[in-house]
């Protein structure tokens, strides 16, 4: 079994969020994200609403989608 690349991971997770719910962030803010990835679901959602410019309070239905979607694929 090889072992998981924590950056790859995340590079896919983001490329996820992009196609399938439209969060394409800026590179910059990718690149963030995968160097210091917030340690859990709900503050990485919460990141990701925050480098789109986005209230999550605004968009609960979403914010809970792209919830979802981060601990599918960073937590199995």
């Amino acid at each position: 079994m090889t072992p998981r690349d924590p950056k790859a991971e995340i590079r896919e997770l983001l490329y996820e969020l992009c196609v399938d719910l439209g969060f394409c962030l800026p590179s910059h803010e990718q690149q963030r994200l995968r160097e210091a990835p917030p340690a859990d679901a709900d503050s990485f959602a919460d990141a990701v609403f925050a480098a789109e410019g986005m209230d999550p309070g605004q968009h609960t239905q979403l914010w809970y989608q792209v919830r979802e979607r981060i601990d599918r694929r960073l937590h199995g």
